[in-house]
């Protein structure tokens, strides 16, 4: 086995598929790309209703969960992360949202230079084959497919109409001139099938002489030398290594892993570190600061009528689809419907209530089967105040972080206001007159709310996350910054971190498009040196 690279990517996922096919197009160039987890080999890993049987498989998902959470009656929250190839990617409903040009412009103005729209669009375009092909909005020969969905279910149409009557205008391209309204999403599907960032960046270029990929490879630390980042200490099933990167060692681990290793390495908060006996590399306090995540309000109803995804047949599905050419309710991404919705307490033009609708009753993720059949409804707050942190439970790669959110947590109350917004427009787009001939009893809440307070104790007995972590090596220019607008570790030299982490705030919506934005300007930034 080789031991010496250019560049070393710990983590083979949303980001770190595209930093391989990206940097390894010079064939002078050698790539190491590094996974935890294994192969995704899993066939419902690529069918993409599959998701639901997925989704809390430990062998592809880290399954971590947050300190109990004051504001949220002291629950423990599930926060799952792909651990396999493509990440995340590989295990998400693949809802394609950018965001809006606010918030990258508002990125750039907050001290990441060189991120505001029109530096990133053309990065967009470039990821994206959209099926619908390319326009001044849209890439359509990118290698990461986004397709119109095969298979609608009858009452994601119902919740269409319903959106449409309460008020929402019909919106069939939320990535386009105007994110409000209410629709269809556009997923990143190819053919019928999952489009992760395995398939779409990976896979075409996996035999390339000059890229070598380890999977089940845990790295444990970052190697420096007089302050500079030489390779990476890592298990390769089971066996110590030392892999030496001449010149990058690039993390795209995830808000989650990414400050995780740093902190391993030396680089975090002194004084905590210290404490674990890590020696300390670099003092970086914003290492693990600034978690934001997207915190997510339900509505489950039941439908009187037997059409819900509830009642199919798993086995039958699975047939249908892999024996009939990747058809029917196989190709669903389950999350069929899409809102995106201004409310009067918004503080700029951008909507800050994302609404997606499940012809299903989802109830703990999915986790929880309920009787009979139903349909949910999820609604966020786009722009939470609250911020959260990361710390180290200990010296041990192998442990768990610490991660609390801090949901709710904003001194003002802010982000709970909003919260119950969400749970009132859901309540009004489920009360309307498309979804009179389909509405059985309510599930959770079991009573309308009749108040105020009646709308909090609930938000605070069901808030849950969509699975949007980031910030947690923020960049920007300013001293807590971890990475400067290039990506770069500020105070250290030869390492760079690359995916959500980075993050300044969280964008308008679902946080895969621009993860893979950010891989793809990324490895422009790291070729010009």
């Amino acid at each position: 086995m080789d031991s010496t690279y250019d560049y070393i990517i710990i983590g083979a996922g949303s980001a770190g598929c595209v930093l391989a096919n990206r940097l390894s197009e010079d064939p002078t160039v050698k790539v190491l790309l590094l996974e935890a987890g294994g192969r995704d080999w899993h066939p419902f890993v690529h069918m993409p209703a599959g998701l639901a049987k997925i989704a809390g498989l430990t062998s592809i998902n880290w399954n971590y969960t947050t300190t109990p959470q004051p504001q949220l009656g002291g629950r423990v929250l599930w926060c799952p992360r792909g651990k396999l190839l493509g990440g995340s990617s590989s295990i998400n409903a693949m809802c394609y949202i950018r965001g809006v040009a606010g918030d990258y412009d508002g990125w750039a103005a907050g001290g990441a230079d060189g991120w505001h729209w029109d530096n990133v669009l053309p990065y967009f375009k470039r990821a994206e084959g959209n099926s619908r092909g390319s326009d001044a909005w849209h890439g359509g020969n990118g290698p990461l497919s986004v397709s119109d969905l095969r298979h609608v279910n009858p009452l994601t149409r119902v919740f269409i109409e319903a959106g449409h009557q309460a008020g929402l205008t019909l919106n069939d391209d939320f990535n386009g001139a105007r994110q409000d309204g209410v629709g269809l999403y556009q997923v990143t599907q190819r053919d019928g099938a999952r489009c992760s960032a395995a398939v779409a960046y990976l896979n075409p270029v996996k035999s390339r002489p000059n890229l070598s990929l380890r999977t089940h490879a845990t790295a444990s630390r970052i190697t420096f030398e007089h302050g500079r980042a030489t390779g990476i200490t890592c298990s390769v099933n089971g066996q110590g290594h030392h892999f030496v990167a001449s010149r990058e060692v690039i993390l795209s681990g995830g808000a989650i892993n990414s400050p995780q290793l740093l902190m391993l390495s030396g680089i975090g908060p002194a004084d905590a570190l210290r404490k674990l006996g890590i020696d300390v590399v670099l003092d970086a306090p914003g290492v693990g600061a600034n978690l934001q995540d997207h915190l997510d309000v339900t509505t489950l109803q039941h439908c009187s009528k037997p059409i819900s995804y509830d009642r199919i047949s798993e086995v039958k599905t699975a047939l249908h689809y892999f024996l009939g050419g990747h058809q029917g309710p196989g190709t669903s991404n389950v999350a069929e419907g899409a809102g995106f919705f201004r409310s009067s307490l918004a503080s700029d033009e951008r909507c800050d209530i994302q609404l997606h609708f499940i012809p299903a009753m989802i109830d703990d993720h999915g986790r929880n089967r309920l009787p009979g059949d139903g349909y949910t409804m999820h609604a966020c707050f786009l722009r939470p105040h609250s911020r959260g942190t990361l710390r180290l439970a200990s010296n041990r790669a192998a442990d768990a972080p610490i991660i609390d959110p801090n949901y709710l947590g904003d001194p003002e109350g802010f982000d709970l206001k909003m919260l119950v917004e969400c749970a009132k427009l859901s309540q009004d787009i489920l009360s309307q007159r498309a979804f009179t001939p389909y509405r059985g009893a309510p599930i959770y809440p079991a009573q309308p709310p009749r108040s105020e307070a009646d709308y909090i104790d609930y938000v605070r007995q069901r808030a849950e996350t969509v699975y949007h972590p980031i910030g947690t090596c923020r960049m920007g220019n300013d001293a807590t910054a971890v990475v400067d607008p290039q990506l770069r570790v500020r105070g250290v030299d030869g390492l760079r971190v690359v995916d959500a982490s980075v993050m300044p705030c969280l964008p308008s919506g679902n946080t895969n498009a621009p993860t893979i934005m950010i891989a793809e300007r990324a490895a422009d930034l790291i070729k010009a040196g």
